[in-house]
């Protein structure tokens, strides 16, 4: 007899991928490819593959918080989550918006440019249901979300989802703060800084990666930007280093430095959400910090050696 699966519950947008998949008759009629991506899916995907199935002994249901259209490119990513694992029970659907879409194309050493359609996208408005969004959090034993999803919304659904999180934490279950720096998603560097730091002292774990935060908030080191994050009140960091030394702590721990090998990447897309996926399910599944870590690495190396943000799930067992 199996217990019943807790659940892990990833809040924000999802949207449809278009990337490169070949040529046709030289350079002038590229061929794409259709996939789904968006980033707390890419979380949630990965958590997915490594947790045990909802069916299993101490089993996980992973589910997505999100709005979509009513049109046939919703319809079909709604299936595919279905399809692959993800449940829908939390999808909210807008007769008035679709999904998102953005088109990918990979440059030298596996860096990425982005176009984006996503202005009319019915994920922005998520939060607009307040009851919908705390009975989901409510029932979750992992509440996740990201500064894109907080980017996308409107300030009264940012203060609900910072909320949300923070009722979640006070409640003893965890909240998980992706703060995945996207300054063209928001109004101002002011606002940006200032969401990141109510997302960061909401959450129980939060999930920063250097670069970005180097930039936007002047560390020098991972270790000073794990600080920072202990200084907001976040109670356990893990610092993403692109492949470099990362840096993990919680209160009232030391911080450790983890040196990573660096891996020849074909695609970084997703590179740090798998990490997320790998780091958190391996915590869920009684793993200590530097641990977690380790994992969350072994898994974004694998997926960079992949196209596109979201690899077979097989991939991952293969790894696991």
């Amino acid at each position: 007899m199996t217990n019943s699966p807790r659940l892990f519950l990833s809040i924000g947008e999802p949207m449809v991928e278009l990337g490169r998949a070949g040529q046709h008759d030289g350079d002038e009629a590229p061929l794409w490819r259709m996939g789904y991506a968006g980033d707390v899916l890419n979380t949630l995907w990965y958590a997915r593959a490594c947790l045990p199935a909802e069916r299993e002994e101490n089993g996980w249901q992973t589910s997505l918080f999100t709005r979509l259209g009513v049109d046939p490119f919703s319809d079909r990513l709604k299936s595919f989550l279905n399809e692959n694992g993800i449940d829908t029970t939390y999808v909210q659907t807008d007769s008035k918006r679709s999904v998102g879409l953005y088109a990918i194309e990979i440059l030298d050493g596996g860096e990425r440019r982005f176009s984006y359609w996503r202005s009319d996208s019915a994920a922005r408005l998520l939060a607009d249901d307040a009851n919908a969004l705390h009975i989901a959090a409510k029932a979750a034993d992992v509440v996740y979300a990201s500064g894109i999803t907080l980017a996308i919304l409107p300030e009264e659904g940012r203060k609900r989802l910072i909320a949300t999180l923070a009722e979640a934490r006070a409640d003893g279950r965890l909240a998980v703060f992706d703060p995945n720096i996207r300054p063209a998603l928001w109004e101002s560097e002011d606002a940006l800084r200032f969401w990141l730091r109510e997302g960061a002292r909401a959450a129980s774990i939060g999930l920063p990666s250097f670069e970005d935060e180097a930039v936007l908030f002047g560390d020098s080191s991972v270790q000073e930007c794990a600080r920072r994050w202990l200084d907001w009140g976040t109670t356990e960091v893990a610092v993403k280093n692109a492949g470099a030394a990362m840096a993990i702590t919680a209160v009232n721990a030391p911080i450790e430095t983890l040196e990573v090998e660096r891996v020849d990447a074909l695609d970084t897309t997703g590179a740090g959400d798998a990490f997320n996926g790998g780091y958190l399910s391996a915590r869920l599944m009684g793993a200590d910090r530097r641990d977690a870590a380790v994992r969350g690495h072994l898994l974004a190396a694998t997926v960079v050696r992949h196209r596109g943000a979201l690899i077979p799930m097989r991939y991952v067992a293969a790894e696991a």
